[in-house]
């Protein structure tokens, strides 16, 4: 079994979370420039065996496309024609900055740990993640 890889995908920076091999625990891995990205995860799935990518769809509340959906669509495709054999899922990541913020207050990051926008990038994947490895628990 292979990690799930969660991208929150942006257009200065793209925040990585991963599982366990078990796909247990969502960690946050890295926070890595948006140019970079894909020589980033080539070299990360050399290393770990890799299953599916979970990337972040940004929606508005009306479920609508925002100024971001386009560039994440095509980040998406590059993706898939990067690694043609890992699933590569969208799951909805309205409000991770937002918790992943709270998240960061309520496990007391300092100021400076919160103003690194790196930082909230990395925790909102981790949010993606667990978000998708629990719809992915109800649906069984």
């Amino acid at each position: 079994m292979g990690r799930l890889l969660a991208i929150d995908y942006g257009l200065k920076r793209v925040g990585l979370a991963v599982t366990d091999p078990l796909q247990i625990i969502a960690t946050a891995l890295e926070t890595v420039p948006t140019h970079q990205v894909l020589t980033y995860l080539k070299n990360y799935t050399l290393q770990e065996p890799v299953e599916a990518f979970i990337v972040g769809k940004p929606m508005d509340l009306k479920m609508r496309k925002t100024d971001s959906t386009n560039a994440v669509l095509k980040f998406v495709k590059q993706l898939k024609k990067t690694f043609p054999n890992t699933i590569v899922h969208l799951h909805d990541e309205r409000f991770t900055s937002k918790m992943a913020l709270e998240a960061m207050i309520t496990g007391g990051s300092t100021k400076k740990e919160r103003r690194t926008k790196g930082n909230i990038d990395k925790v909102s994947a981790v949010i993606i993640l667990q978000s998708f490895m629990e719809s992915q628990q109800f649906n069984k």
